[in-house]
């Protein structure tokens, strides 16, 4: 008998503001299509696959509307989360200091578990005017935006496919897998403390 390929299912969040393109992303990904989006009212969920050495990864995606009112809702789905996607339109340059403080404000929140790595994925590099991987790195100030967890910004388009596939590799990749089981359980506890113990103090 061949040896067994272990799963790992884990929960990734995809934000990013409204026409950002996080909703075609996914399904360009999931389908191999480019399907006409409207604004997503609430969230999406999609299974993907990914794979890290010998180990089959499952991703749940979670797309959750970018509207400016959608926003505030957003904490509510940082518990368990392994990984944030963070997508940007990068030919929207009006709109990118808009987009760097929704993104300081997910990391900085008390409520997304210590460390989660982070994606940028830097969207429509088809578009005329579109800002380049190190650019929106610069102009973000990631480096120090991201200090103290794993970061990778990758370069896509939504539209043509291009670097998507890359884009949730390195997200397979910079997951903190756990070693086992027990260790999965303890770690999914310590967050459970950490939360509470958060909620806590602001009372």
């Amino acid at each position: 008998m061949g040896q067994r390929v272990s799963q790992l299912e884990v929960r990734v969040l995809l934000l990013g503001l409204d026409n950002a393109g996080k909703s075609t992303l996914l399904y360009k990904l999931k389908h191999d299509k480019c399907v006409a989006t409207v604004p997503t009212i609430g969230f999406n969920v999609e299974m993907c696959e990914a794979k890290r050495g010998r180990s089959n990864i499952a991703l749940t995606v979670w797309d959750i509307g970018g509207q400016r009112s959608m926003r505030p809702h957003w904490t509510s789905f940082y518990a368990d989360t392994a990984a944030v996607v963070f997508v940007l339109d990068s030919s929207d340059l009006p709109r990118l200091a808009e987009a760097r403080r929704e993104l300081e404000c997910t990391l900085r929140s008390d409520l997304l578990p210590p460390g989660v790595p982070v994606v940028v994925l830097a969207n429509k590099q088809d578009a005329v005017g579109a800002l380049t991987a190190t650019e929106l790195t610069e102009r973000f100030n990631l480096p120090k935006m991201c200090a103290g967890r794993d970061w990778f910004v990758q370069p896509c388009s939504a539209a043509t496919g291009f670097g998507l596939k890359e884009g949730f590799g390195r997200v397979a990749h910079l997951l903190k897998r756990p070693s086992d089981p027990e260790t999965i359980r303890e770690n999914i506890k310590d967050t459970v403390h950490y939360i509470r113990a958060k909620s806590t103090r602001r009372r």
